[in-house]
Parts: structure tokens; C-alpha cells; sequence
């Protein structure tokens, strides 16, 4: 069942935006998410958190500093995906152009796993590493950190997952959510924590007379990959977060963006000076994230890293590639997902778990997260791992925690995990291969057991409806002109239309004729083959769709309510 509930609205507020020139629809959508003057949507750089409220950063920026001048070597150690590898390329060039040695590794997630583990420790010592600096990552390297440092190698955690009761004991932690920092932001992505120790550095540097000789440099630049990297995390877009996307946004317009950046729009076809917000999320991450679910991030990073535009486009390329393999891949493991939940009544059960011997680890998480979107039930797919292994990856919906789900199964039957970690809304682990139907039925029950029914039950707040009148270019427009993202949603309006042709297309996409008030709209209902009522209400967002050289306006369908 789906049910919309409507957001409220302060039509007083929503009137004074009117006047400020806002359209009115609009001006409805920002003032039920709490905006109430143009300025709560500025992204000015005067209006940026100061990089030393961020706990860390005035150690860090010291200990850089020192390896810096004493000339010793920097190891970064980063995470594969498009966070991991924006914040690694923003520590590469950020350290290089204060005259750092820096070096970098991404861990093989099929060979290491996720973080400074011992074992990525030991490949790094053969660079001879003076420091680490751990990219989205580092939380929960209490024996990575404790190898380094019993191998003479000094580590500093710069992350922003959440942390355990204790802390690794590394030289240095910067990490928004570290007990006892009161730095407003806890949504920095990795990147973004990142971002803020090199302007930290810069700082202690210049303190130093460090830049008396060399020129200052300008780490603005660098903005667009901290764009990318937080849209792709998909973290909420607080007010210096939207500045951080705003202005990073803005230089890939002007056509400043690294060069990595703007080949990856080209291989996608898109112009990177008319890009969007959701083009840095659906567009450019998919591609890099790529390199890190099929082979090595180390693709990926080259690609941010690169100054040669005949490189970079090289590199995006690859990863264009990658990301073709990966729709092929995905596409197959859906289709698979399809024949075994013809076997599933979903009505009757409150957990998914899928397996299928020829499924690719790198591809589960995506396979999960269609069925749990489609579904609307906790789910994780499963793939082989090493020998009499499986490593599932799994997507949760809201109001079930689902790595607290995974503790309570197993607390119910201690040993049928063999590890696990995440959070709320998504979590990995492994499990023996012979385990699976205990764990399908254990899963079930305890989710079945630990949450309210009402949780199963998709509700989805839209943003009421909208007249014929009001769906024109310059709604879209104005839309289009904001920053959107997660606790910042784009507006999804809701209205009952006749539903006057319905067609499937290739990809199991619906192409729908609507009606409404006797106005006819395009209609396109992505990964949606069933058919819906011919008087449907349906949540949509209207969008400029250009084809064959002309403009039209297509109404993209969310949902049905049902």
C-alpha cells in the first residue's frame, strides 16, 4: 500500500516568498522545507563554517605541516567509492600544491575489505610511508591504526561515519561526529571532511611563512570534486553542504572543473556547462563508482587526478566502459531477481534475502536497492565470496534499523554472521553459504518481532498539486535552478490524471498519455512494466525532455498511490 501524506505548508511564508519574486509553486515547496527568506538559500563562501569549529582540524593541520617541511612521505588510504575517491583526489592535489609526497591506495573491496586494515597497512609500508591519511574511512581501524603505528607510521583519520564507544588510537581524528565536536555540520561527506583540513592547513602554513616563496594556493578549485563527492554520498544538504554543491556546481558550468570531471561529462554525453545537480548523482558517480563495484578505484582517481585532457578523457573512457559492463551486469541480476521473487508472497513477509550462485559482489548492493524501492521491504542480495562464503549487501526502508536488525540476529543465533557493519538504511556482511535459509527465516523473525507494522506501509510525502497552468518551462526552470538533495528534497507534486495510453518499453519502462483538467501531458514511469488504473493519482516531477532538437515537457511518474 502507498499512501500520500501532503507536506504543510506556512502559506504566510510561502506568500512573502511569492512576493520576493519566487513562482508560486515553488515558492510552496521551500517554505515547507523550512525556508523563509532568499537568504536561508545563499551560497556565499562568507557564509562557510570556519575550518577551525571542526574538531581535528588544528592538529591535523600541524602534523601535515610538519610532515611537510621535514619532507617525509604521505600514504593516503582511501574508500572505493565516489566518496572515497573525490576525497582522495582532493587530498592529492590539495597536498601537492603545498609541496607534500604524496602517494595513494584504494583497497581491492574483493581482497581487503573496507578500511586501514593490517593487511592494506603492510601493502602500503612498500612506499615507506611516513604518515597515513585515512579518506572515508578510519572509524573502525582500531588494528590498522595499531599495525601502523607498531611499524613506526603515524596515522591520521579523517572520516565522517559514525564512531564506536572508543576511538582508534591514531595521532589524529578529524570527524564531524566525534564526541565532543560542536561543529554545526555533521553531514560533511568525506570529501567534505577533507576539504576542511586542507583549508586548515593553508592556514597553518601560511602562519609558517610556508608560501613566503611559492605562491598560495588556490583551493577553490578543487570545490567541484567536493561537489560530486557529496552529492554522490547522498548526505544531507544543510546549508554549508548547498554551499559546498552550489559553488562546486558553478565552476563545472563556467567550464573550471578538473579535467577528469569534464571527460566523464563528455563520455556521457551530456554538457557539462548545462549540468545539474542530479547529473553529479545519476550521471558522474554512477561511472566512477563503477571502477570500485567491477576492478580498482585506482581508475577512478587517476581520472580526478589527471591535468592532460588527452588523459583524463582516456581514464573516462574506462570508466564509461566499466559503467556499460555494469548496466549489463545489473540488468541481468535484476531480471534474476524478478524469477526468484515470483516465488516470494512479498504480502506476507516483511524481509527480502536473494541469492543466485552467478550474481557479482560488486553488483548486489544495486540489485537490493530496486528490489527495496520497488518492494518496500528490507532487503539484501546475496553473491558468492570466497570459498563456502557469501557477502550480501543490503538496502532497509525508513524506520528499520537495519545493522540493529543484523546484531539481533546475531544475538538470536550467535555464529551464522561471521561479520557485519553499516548503518540504518544499508549494511554488508558475510555469511557461511550453507547458512543462508537459517538466515533468511532468523532475519524475518526478528524483523517481524522489533518493528511496528506501520513500517511496512510506503508513505511518501509530496508536495500537493499542481494546475495546468502552473506546469510550464518557467516552473521547471525555477526548480532546476536550486540545490536539491538528501533532507533537501526536489519537489514531487501529486495529482489524480486520466490515464489515456499506457506503452512498455525496452528497459521495462512505461510511457504513459495523461490528462488532466483536460490538458495532455507525457508521461514516463521509470522501471515501472505493471500497468496502473486509467484514473490514477500519481506523484511526479515535471522535467524538460529534449529529443530530435525540440524541447517538450515530460512529467516523470514516482509513484502510484494505492
Amino acid at each position: 500500500m502507498t499512501q500520500f501524506i501532503q507536506r504543510e505548508v506556512p502559506e504566510v511564508i510561502a506568500q512573502g516568498l511569492v512576493n520576493e519574486g519566487y513562482h508560486p509553486a515553488l515558492a510552496r515547496v521551500l517554505a515547507s522545507r523550512g525556508i523563509r527568506t532568499p537568504e536561508d538559500l545563499s551560497a556565499d563562501w562568507r557564509g562557510m563554517l570556519a575550518p577551525n569549529t571542526l574538531l581535528g582540524t588544528d592538529a591535523a593541520a600541524k602534523l601535515l605541516a610538519d610532515t611537510i617541511e621535514q619532507n617525509k612521505r604521505i600514504m593516503i588510504v582511501a574508500d572505493y567509492d565516489c566518496d572515497g575517491a573525490t576525497a582522495c583526489a582532493v587530498a592529492i592535489r590539495g597536498l601537492r600544491s603545498m609541496g607534500a609526497t604524496v602517494d595513494y591506495i584504494v583497497p581491492d573491496r574483493f581482497v581487503y575489505g573496507y578500511g586501514l586494515t593490517p593487511a592494506i597497512v603492510d601493502l602500503a609500508i612498500e612506499k615507506k610511508p611516513d604518515l597515513i591519511v585515512t579518506v572515508d574511512n578510519g572509524m573502525a581501524s582500531f588494528d590498522g591504526v595499531e599495525r601502523a603505528k607498531a611499524l613506526g607510521i603515524e596515522v591520521l583519520i579523517t572520516d565522517h561515519h559514525l564512531p564506536a564507544e572508543t576511538l582508534p588510537a591514531a595521532a589524529c581524528i578529524v570527524n564531524p561526529n566525534t564526541p565532543g565536536c560542536q561543529f554545526p555540520s555533521k553531514n560533511l561527506a568525506g570529501v567534505g571532511v577533507m576539504y576542511y583540513v586542507l583549508m586548515a592547513l593553508r592556514a597553518e602554513l601560511r602562519n609558517r611563512g610556508h608560501f613566503a616563496n611559492r605562491p598560495q594556493p588556490r583551493l577553490d578549485t578543487l570545490v567541484d570534486l567536493v561537489a560530486l563527492g557529496t552529492v554522490a554520498d547522498v548526505v544531507k544538504l544543510d546549508k554549508n553542504n548547498r554551499i559546498l554543491v552550489q559553488q562546486g556546481l558553478n565552476r563545472v558550468r563556467n567550464g573550471n572543473c578538473q579535467p577528469g570531471l569534464r571527460a566523464l561529462f563528455e563520455v556521457a554525453g551530456r554538457p557539462s556547462t548545462q549540468a545539474k545537480v542530479r547529473d553529479f548523482g545519476f550521471v558522474v558517480a554512477p561511472r566512477i563508482n563503477a571502477a570500485g563495484r567491477l576492478d580498482l578505484m585506482t581508475t577512478g582517481v587517476e581520472c580526478l587526478i589527471s591535468d592532460d585532457d588527452h588523459e583524463a578523457r582516456r581514464y573516462a573512457q574506462q570508466l564509461e566502459d566499466l559503467n556499460r559492463e555494469r548496466r549489463e551486469l545489473e540488468l541481468d541480476m535484476q531480471w534474476d531477481a524478478a524469477m526468484l521473487l515470483h516465488k516470494i508472497d512479498v504480502n506476507r513477509q516483511r524481509t527480502i534475502s536473494l541469492f543466485e550462485p552467478s550474481w557479482h559482489q560488486g553488483i548486489v548492493g544495486l540489485v537490493a536497492s530496486r528490489v527495496k524501492e520497488s518492494k518496500h521491504r528490507p532487503t539484501i542480495a546475496f553473491a558468492t565470496a570466497a570459498e563456502g562464503e557469501l557477502k550480501g549487501s543490503g538496502r532497509s526502508i525508513e524506520g528499520i534499523h537495519l545493522r540493529d536488525m543484523l546484531d539481533l540476529v546475531t544475538k538470536k543465533r550467535p555464529g551464522l554472521i561471521k561479520k557485519f557493519g553499516g548503518h540504518a538504511m544499508a549494511a554488508g556482511l558475510t555469511i557461511d553459504a550453507n547458512g543462508f535459509d537459517d538466515f533468511c527465516r532468523i532475519f524475518e523473525e526478528v524483523v517481524e518481532q522489533n518493528n511496528d507494522e506501520s513500517a511496512f506501509e510506503r508513505h511518501v510525502l509530496v508536495d500537493g498539486g499542481l494546475e495546468p497552468h502552473e506546469i510550464s518551462v518557467n516552473l521547471i526552470e525555477s526548480i532546476n535552478e536550486q540545490i536539491w538533495g538528501q533532507g533537501f528534497l526536489p519537489p514531487l507534486f501529486a495529482n489524480e490524471f486520466k490515464v489515456l495510453q499506457q506503452t512498455l518499453l525496452k528497459g521495462g519502462h512505461l510511457k504513459l498519455t495523461l490528462e488532466l483538467d483536460g490538458v495532455r501531458y507525457s508521461g514516463i514511469f521509470f522501471r515501472r512494466s505493471a500497468e496502473i488504473p486509467n484514473r490514477a493519482r500519481l506523484a511526479y516531477r515535471p522535467e524538460l525532455n529534449e529529443w530530435m532538437g525540440r524541447t517538450n515537457i515530460q512529467l516523470v511518474i514516482e509513484h502510484v498511490e494505492s
